[in-house]
């Protein structure tokens, strides 16, 4: 079973290299899972409603999210208007599962491929210099207790890579796969641990390259040649979708291959 990940979409540069490759990549791997992080689509702030279906028609099967899940605040609506036990696309947009208690939204979907392979996304975020959550480690203990399903795949949204780097080796043999996202830079420690789990530290935003992680350069530029603030602008020069490809074996869940990808246009 092939499942592809697609790292953070950032702005209207993300949005249409994804929409130019995502098609061609399916087909060409069979994949049967896509699971994408949506939390930049909006600009690089956020996501809207119309923009997560925008996304959905693009092929994706459950929508990740992280720090900046709030910034546009319609899709709180949107994320309440499924129940807990349904299938349709507002259930499929997560937020960090270990938010603090209150937080809207939902942050596992459980749900069956169309060849009938029960799965599971998991959508953690990072606690060091990430503000607004609890302990992840904990979190997805408890999680991991109430899913069924063999193929579980954590999008784990996290600032520092001795972080990351620990939640792939605490879940290791215990989930498909572990897949950083939040820092854009796309990382080239893509590897199957020992115990079967797929791990890469920063899977890297679908957007534009030719910027600061995906903001317009003279923008960051000045802020850190001046001190002052400023707006920051999505930029659009070189866009790249960077995901990453895992394979296992659907009836133990436990990875086999994982390969980056980036493709520009």
């Amino acid at each position: 079973m092939n499942i592809l990940f697609v790292g953070d979409i950032f702005g209207s540069a993300g949005r249409r290299i994804v929409r130019e490759h995502i098609g061609h990549v399916c087909q060409a791997h069979k994949v049967e899972l896509v699971i994408i992080n949506a939390e930049n689509a909006a600009g690089g702030f956020g996501v809207t409603p119309n923009l997560a279906e925008e996304i959905f028609e693009m092929g994706a099967d459950v929508l990740t999210t992280g720090n900046h899940v709030w910034d546009k605040k319609e899709l709180i609506e949107y994320m309440k208007s499924a129940p807990p036990e349904s299938r349709e696309r507002p259930r499929r947009v997560l937020r960090p599962v270990n938010m603090q208690r209150g937080t809207p939204g939902h942050g596992v979907y459980e749900g069956t491929t169309q060849s009938g392979v029960d799965y599971a996304v998991v959508n953690l975020m990072g606690r060091v210099y990430m503000s607004g959550t609890n302990d992840p480690f904990e979190a997805v203990d408890t999680v991991l207790a109430g899913i069924g399903a063999k193929v579980i795949l954590v999008d784990f949204h996290a600032e520092v890579t001795s972080e990351k780097v620990a939640m792939g080796w605490y879940l290791d043999g215990r989930v498909t796969a572990v897949l950083g996202t939040h820092t854009h830079i796309p990382t080239a420690d893509e590897r199957v641990l020992p115990g079967g789990t797929a791990y890469q530290t920063d899977v890297g935003m679908s957007g534009p390259y030719d910027s600061v992680i995906g903001v317009e350069r003279d923008l960051v530029m000045h802020k850190f040649l001046t001190g002052m603030p400023g707006k920051f602008e999505a930029a659009k020069g070189n866009p790249k979708m960077c995901a990453t490809l895992v394979t296992c074996d659907a009836a133990t869940g436990r990875a086999t291959a994982v390969q980056r990808l980036a493709l520009g246009e």
